[in-house]
């Protein structure tokens, strides 16, 4: 009965990989096309009879290229390509947050605009936490943490909610208005 219990298991695994697999090929072509604003991306197995001992290979065509490894693209393309990745299994399988460190460090303006469209279209499902230099991606948050220190040499943590500091500029910008008037 153990046998036939392992066995019976072996197939509910297989069944549920295959399955999630074939979601995550579709979604990883989508979130790439997305990122690269066009081109195409496709996994595949190494070694699909044996999905305990199976890689993964990843093929990309970003738009203008022709179709190569991942080792061969870019430094940008790689990173952009990982991004999408990771995007298309938080499409597949949600998680309640994640933390992206310096993600956005080697893609240029374009990316950068599409990698923030790319975090809104997930954050409804997940929470993320961007940690960048980029200008464009701290542009499109809707919270900012960072430290900084002061005169006295002592580091302070400061926050910043966007939509609280658009509504009291719009605020101070209303007020200065009804004074000169």
């Amino acid at each position: 009965k153990t046998r036939e219990l392992i066995e019976e298991l072996d197939r509910l695994i297989s069944v549920q990989f295959r399955e999630t697999f074939a979601q995550l090929e579709t979604a990883f072509d989508v979130r790439f096309q997305q990122l690269f604003g066009g081109g195409f991306a496709k996994l595949s197995l190494t070694d699909p009879s044996d999905l305990g001992a199976t890689g993964i290979e990843i093929v990309a065509r970003p738009p203008g290229k022709k179709a190569q490894a991942l080792s061969m693209l870019s430094g940008g393309e790689r990173a952009l390509t990982a991004v999408a990745l990771l995007f298309a299994m938080l499409e597949v399988r949600p998680a309640p947050f994640c933390v992206l460190d310096e993600v956005d460090a080697a893609l240029d303006e374009a990316n950068v605009g599409r990698f923030a469209d790319a975090l809104r279209s997930l954050a409804s499902g997940t929470q993320f936490i961007v940690i960048t230099h980029n200008r464009g991606t701290i542009e499109s948050a809707d919270a900012l943490y960072g430290v900084t220190v002061g005169d006295d040499s002592v580091s302070r943590v400061i926050s910043l909610r966007l939509e609280e500091a658009r509504a009291l500029a719009a605020e101070r910008a209303g007020a200065r208005g009804r004074l000169g008037a």
